[in-house]
């Protein structure tokens, strides 16, 4: 039946799920939908200062105010200004910057999806951002304008380390043992397509990570997530239990439709392979990475959830309790730390491909012949 936006909203307001993931392709009405989940649960009050410090008056957080709101870039070249991107003024990131001091933690995100030769610089009271590029003659190039893509992934690095902040302060049960009381109504987080430019990799770790973020929040917070990547839907589709599925559509005569994804109509977006075909194509380019430890890990859970096994290290080599230590080690970080960020040893590789060949011979993966 079809619906405004506002009447699905209200449904999934209705709902009342920890998690609800919507896929849509392009143009269906994404973003719309989230603005419109905005003003249904947070209506905004005539005359409200767009920039207002009264955070104990938040009920919803979400990612595309941020890409749309926050963020905007200061262009007055004709007077030989350098380029910056301006924060405006907004009680999220200055609890964030200011009082929690994230800065280390966004950038360490932001270079781990772009690039570590690409720095952020922070000013002083964290109205702006600059930018520095390192060249390969170990110069540096001050003050560049990123791409929009790379603009993307820096804000969802704030989202991110805020998001990672709000959970911690919720999670603390007693409201009187909190470190401050103005995040006691926020009962909504919206994360509308967070992916843009990312290559599948780390496409694949930051849906791991975002799943591992929700599946980390103990507090009443319920949370929505939408994407029009098929590969993102699926990740978030096996790494979160208890979630509610949905596709939205938009009908001829501009109204929607909200579809329940149940069951097997969920596995049409292919997950399993496409996670061995990147840690294949990791091992035989010899460019095996810190995370392709948390892709190895999730394909093993994975298997030995759908071979019935009690858990993942059932299926590893003889010394079970070696390789599990080893996977652990570099797998159980919940931030992206600049150790995480390390590259492995040419030992560590080595421990990947012995892994994913052993999970494809010992385990009933399918091998084209003369591989």
């Amino acid at each position: 039946m079809s619906k405004t936006l506002t009447e699905i909203a209200q449904q999934l307001k209705d709902a009342d799920k920890k998690v609800q993931l919507i896929y849509a392709f392009n143009g269906m009405g994404k973003t719309r939908l989230s603005r419109a989940f905005k003003q249904l649960v947070s209506p905004k009050v005539e005359g409200e200062e767009a920039q207002s410090s009264d955070l104990s008056a938040k009920r919803i957080l979400y990612y595309s105010a941020f890409t749309e709101d926050l963020f905007y870039w200061n262009n007055d070249l004709g007077q030989d200004a350098e380029p910056r991107l301006i924060i405006q003024p907004n009680a999220f990131t200055r609890w964030v910057l200011e009082e929690q001091g994230q800065d280390q933690s966004i950038t360490a995100t932001f270079q781990h999806y772009t690039s570590e030769k690409l720095t952020p610089h922070f000013s002083p009271d964290f109205s702006s951002v600059s930018f520095s590029f390192e060249r390969g003659n170990d110069e540096q190039e001050p003050n560049v304008k990123i791409s929009r893509g790379e603009e993307s992934n820096f804000i969802w690095s704030v989202f991110n380390a805020l998001l990672e902040q709000v959970i911690a302060e919720l999670n603390i049960a007693e409201v009187a043992n909190r470190s401050t009381d103005v995040f006691n109504k926020l009962k909504y987080v919206f994360v509308d397509d967070p992916v843009s430019s990312l290559d599948e990799n780390h496409l694949i770790e930051l849906a791991v990570n975002l799943a591992g973020l929700i599946k980390s929040s103990q507090s009443d917070l319920q949370f929505i997530v939408t994407t029009h990547n098929p590969l993102f839907y699926n990740v978030l589709f096996n790494e979160l239990n208890g979630k509610a599925c949905y596709m939205l559509g938009r009908l001829e005569d501009g109204s929607f439709t909200l579809t329940g994804k149940n069951g097997d109509s969920n596995k049409s977006f292919s997950y399993h392979l496409h996670l061995l075909h990147t840690l294949e194509q990791a091992i035989a380019d010899n460019k095996v990475e810190r995370f392709h430890f948390t892709l190895l890990r999730n394909l093993y859970e994975k298997t030995a959830s759908f071979l019935g096994y009690p858990g993942w290290s059932e299926l590893l080599p003889d010394d079970k309790q070696l390789y599990y230590s080893r996977i652990i080690n570099f797998t159980s970080h919940s931030t992206l730390s600049s150790e995480a960020m390390a590259m492995p040893t040419p030992a560590e590789q080595a421990t990947v491909k012995l892994l994913t060949d052993h999970l494809k011979s010992r385990h009933a993966f399918w091998q084209q012949q003369g591989a």
